[in-house]
């Protein structure tokens, strides 16, 4: 069997159309459509406009141009800052909430490992069938809320999250399957304010991960849950 070459694969992971053959490979394709989920996390989370904005120019200290020039033989002096336009104003520091659930910090460590998808925005015409669904319930004092459903079409599917969370000045919502005793968890991906669209992965039983959880996480790289949710619920 041929598989979609990295070319196809970055393609669909932007969402661009493809061709038909290679359409219709994806759609019939596990092992695709993982390498698809696994592109797109790094897709959406560029959507974050924290991580998308371009960061401002820095310039360097002198010691850096005397290392040159000691590692070269050429001295040389950086041309000066241009002085018509005014110095950029320095970002705001959003202070973000302790960590209420330190719990979700171990359980972190025994983390399953999960298809990583981004979020697509799908219309719910499109979607397929309710097989599940449950309300997502604001945890503590948070003002986020929402809806979940599971649903499914030709064999495939997708975590439908309707989200009411308020702007993030710092960080992303990131949306997981929890067991009910935290012993484990499942990343899906980044979700924004209004619908969202996650795909499942391949074989996950969602009778051992009922529980649908809305995180908070910070812009440092790391994959494990930050420890912050702030929307919940059970899938029935």
């Amino acid at each position: 069997m041929q598989h979609c070459s990295p070319e196809q694969l970055a393609l669909a992971a932007l969402r661009e159309p493809l061709p038909a053959a290679d359409a219709a490979h994806l759609a019939d394709c596990a092992a695709c459509r993982g390498e698809v989920a696994a592109l797109q996390r790094a897709v959406d989370a560029l959507a974050v406009p924290a991580l998308a904005a371009p960061a401002p120019s820095v310039t360097p200290p002198p010691r850096v141009w005397d290392a040159i020039a000691a590692a070269t033989g050429v001295s040389a002096t950086p041309a000066p800052a241009p002085t018509s336009e005014p110095e950029p104003a320095p970002a705001p520091v959003v202070e973000l909430r302790p960590r209420r659930t330190r719990w979700l910090a171990a359980a972190a460590a025994a983390a399953v490992v999960g298809g990583l998808a981004g979020a697509a925005v799908l219309t719910r015409d499109d979607a397929g069938a309710v097989v599940a669904a449950t309300t997502l319930d604001p945890l503590d004092a948070d003002e986020s809320s929402g809806t979940a459903e599971v649903r499914e079409r030709d064999g495939v599917r997708s975590l439908q999250v309707d989200l009411d969370a308020p702007s993030l000045g710092e960080g992303y919502y990131e949306v997981w399957l929890l067991r009910p005793d935290v012993s484990g968890l499942v990343p899906l991906g980044v979700v924004h304010q209004g619908a969202n669209s996650v795909p499942l992965p391949d074989g996950l039983d969602l009778g051992d991960y009922p529980v649908v959880d809305v995180s908070v996480e910070p812009l440092d790289g790391d994959p494990a849950h930050s420890g912050v949710s702030v929307a919940r619920g059970s899938l029935s």
